[in-house]
């Protein structure tokens, strides 16, 4: 997938494109199906397959302080976005500048007298434009107006919840993460570097890889069944997972992401790895003593290697950095 970092100055943008155009936070089951519609449509016409998306959030810069705990970087946006078909992605710098300028002029002056769009599609409460003036509605009469389709993705539902990137972020929040599996179509992930830590789990029987993941939003404290891919190694290994501030060990303890490997004993201090969040085991909770805290990883260990004997790694929809 070609990438290109600021569509509105580039000297060879993209043009005839059939086009989709949103945040894709996350890239959930949602977004997906009208990107995939975008791929269908360009190949039936000979055009090219092109999202559009914006970086920073929106939100982030309008409204800081309402800004949403993002699900995905913009590099595992892309990723996902790439997995879908699309041919072309356009990630626009979202500046004050830019924010300022008025949704009829963005459809005139960027789709189409810069890109020249053969068809559009955006999410039915997508907003854009100055003071979010700009809506589907705009965007069909505008269409007609410059002669472009212009049309509302489909709201997607998986039983009688509506897919949502917020919807996402609430299950993750609050650690329900195979309800937000199945709203991705794929695990939540996080990537983030492995650090060297204090070595308490190596100590106690149990050594574990300390993550400083990347990702803004990650599934709220207590131990996961998850699974961590090492570049290095090329594989993908299943995994315990605690997120939380060990309260049995440490006092006033920052949040650490400490996973420990079922079947893996090597160090890969700095590398950055790829960490899945599978099935919650329990919540963080505090022991009176280590030999009850070994006793519970011991329990939790258990618990996930008879998780993955019903759920090979191989089979899950995994993106794999």
């Amino acid at each position: 997938m070609k990438i290109i970092s600021d569509p509105l100055r580039a000297e060879d943008p993209p043009r005839s494109a059939i086009l989709s155009i949103g945040n894709f936070d996350g890239v959930h089951v949602g977004h997906q199906a009208v990107l995939r519609h975008v791929v269908e449509r360009a190949r039936e016409v000979g055009a090219t397959a092109t999202a559009m998306t914006f970086d920073p959030h929106p939100v982030k810069v309008l409204r800081p302080r309402e800004a949403p705990t993002l699900l995905s970087t913009l590099a595992q946006r892309l990723q996902i976005i790439e997995r879908t078909g699309i041919e072309v992605a356009l990630v626009v710098p979202f500046t004050p500048q830019f924010a300022r300028m008025q949704a009829a002029d963005f459809i005139s002056e960027v789709l189409v007298n810069r890109l020249q769009v053969r068809e559009v599609y955006i999410g039915r409460n997508f907003r854009f434009g100055a003071d979010r003036q700009g809506d589907v509605e705009l965007l069909v009469a505008k269409g007609e107006e410059h002669g472009f389709v212009a049309a509302a993705a489909p709201i997607v539902k998986l039983g009688d919840v509506v897919v949502s990137s917020t919807r996402v972020r609430k299950a993750v929040a609050e650690g329900e993460v195979e309800e937000a599996w199945q709203l991705l179509d794929r695990p939540v992930h996080a990537d983030g570097l492995v650090l060297q830590g204090k070595r308490l789990g190596r100590k106690l029987g149990f050594p574990t890889l300390n993550v400083e993941v990347e990702n803004e939003l990650v599934p709220t404290r207590g131990v996961y069944v998850t699974a961590v891919h090492i570049p290095s190694f090329g594989r993908t290994f299943p995994s315990v997972t605690n997120v939380g501030v060990r309260p049995t060990v440490y006092e006033n303890s920052n949040v650490t992401i400490e996973s420990h490997l079922l079947d893996f004993t090597a160090d890969v201090y700095d590398e950055r790895v790829r960490l899945y969040f599978l099935k919650r085991l329990r919540a963080e909770r505090e022991f009176q003593s280590p030999t009850q805290l070994m006793s519970q990883i011991s329990k939790d260990v258990e618990q996930a290697q008879l998780w993955f004997l019903n759920h090979p790694i191989d089979n899950m929809n995994l993106y794999i950095p």
